[in-house]
């Protein structure tokens, strides 16, 4: 099985069955995010405890690309703290090519940075499609910047 393939099979895991579905009953952040050029959707909860998240939720609707990538975000962000997460999201825009700079990837080790993140690494190629792998991660900035003193 080619790399290529193998991520392929991670980004539909993902869109079937994604992690950290739903929604939390006291978020202590929220925030909506929409591609409105393609339709895709993302709710996204937050809790947060002194600077880190620790736990979230997420709804959305739209093609396998936006919905896994959120579910990969979310799946990755419980346990970090904001200054993590905004690391981890300028290297997922490198890595989407969004951001210049190196990722960090590591070529012999293939997931071994950001696991299945790496995944969307191919989405590159189709720069359409760019935007459908970025929206959960701007949703989470969003969510996050009035905690984080990081404007939007």
């Amino acid at each position: 099985m080619s790399l290529d393939e193998l991520y392929r099979q991670v980004i539909l895991d993902h869109y079937r069955n994604p992690r950290r579905s739903g929604s939390l009953a006291a978020p202590d952040a929220h925030a909506d995010g929409n591609n409105p050029l393609c339709g895709d959707e993302i709710a996204l909860d937050l809790a947060l405890r002194d600077g880190r998240v620790i736990d979230v939720a997420i709804t959305g609707r739209g093609c396998s690309i936006s919905q896994a990538s959120a579910s990969m975000m979310a799946d990755r962000i419980v346990g970090k703290t904001l200054a993590e997460i905004d690391a981890l999201t300028h290297q997922v825009k490198r890595l989407l090519d969004i951001e210049e700079g190196d990722p960090g990837l590591d070529p012999e080790r293939p997931g071994a940075v950001l696991g299945d993140i790496e995944s969307l690494a191919g989405v590159r190629r189709f720069p359409v499609r760019v935007k459908c792998a970025d929206l959960a991660w701007t949703t989470l900035a969003e969510a996050l910047a009035p905690h984080s003193g990081t404007p939007t």
